[in-house]
């Protein structure tokens, strides 16, 4: 069986959900989940300047993250297990401004979301899960930035039945003192 790349952009203009290419037979399977120009033939100007994972327990939250300074545009894929993955437009002239969009990943479905720069990005993790980070910049700690999960501006609507209730979140203290989508047009000195 082979599955080719496929691209569809979303109603977030710039981000795209990718399906890598993948290849299976009687030894088992093969996925290519980047190619600069694959990438640049569909629209997508991403070159790779770093690459993490995260490994994470049912139950974990990471909270709508970016960098402001240095825009961090990234591919994210879950590897194994499965997440809710949401993006949220953070980009000042965009008219989705502070819209968000969810999506489920898994290890089985083999999705990646290409999230751009000026973009928020976090996730439930719904089984434990190895998530993996192609970044278009590496992390700067001192731009190291994000919005609260639970934002009322933003509106997020997590599913936290999946988890057995918001009683299992897991999160980290420093996801517990982010700043709301006001500060963050505040600090940025964006006027909407």
């Amino acid at each position: 069986m082979v599955t080719k790349f496929n691209f569809q952009e979303l109603d977030l203009k710039g981000a795209f959900k990718i399906q890598p290419f993948y290849a299976t037979d009687e030894r088992g399977g093969f996925i290519k989940d980047y190619s600069v120009d694959l990438f640049r033939m569909n629209g997508i100007e991403h070159e790779l300047k770093e690459v993490f994972y995260t490994i994470s327990k049912r139950g974990v939250i990471r909270a709508i993250h970016f960098q402001l300074v240095k825009q961090q545009a990234k591919l994210v894929r879950c590897i194994s297990g499965r997440i809710y993955d949401v993006i949220v437009d953070l980009r000042p002239d965009s008219s989705t401004f502070g819209q968000w969009q969810g999506f489920e990943l898994t290890g089985e479905n083999q999705k990646m979301l290409y999230v751009p720069e000026y973009f928020g990005h976090g996730y439930l993790v719904l089984e434990d899960s190895i998530v993996s980070y192609k970044c278009g910049e590496m992390f700067y700690s001192e731009g190291d930035s994000g919005i609260m999960y639970n934002d009322t501006d933003i509106n997020i609507q997590w599913p936290f039945d999946e988890i057995g209730g918001i009683e299992n979140m897991i999160i980290s203290e420093k996801d517990t003192n982010l700043m709301s989508l006001n500060d963050y047009l505040q600090r940025t000195k964006i006027k909407k």
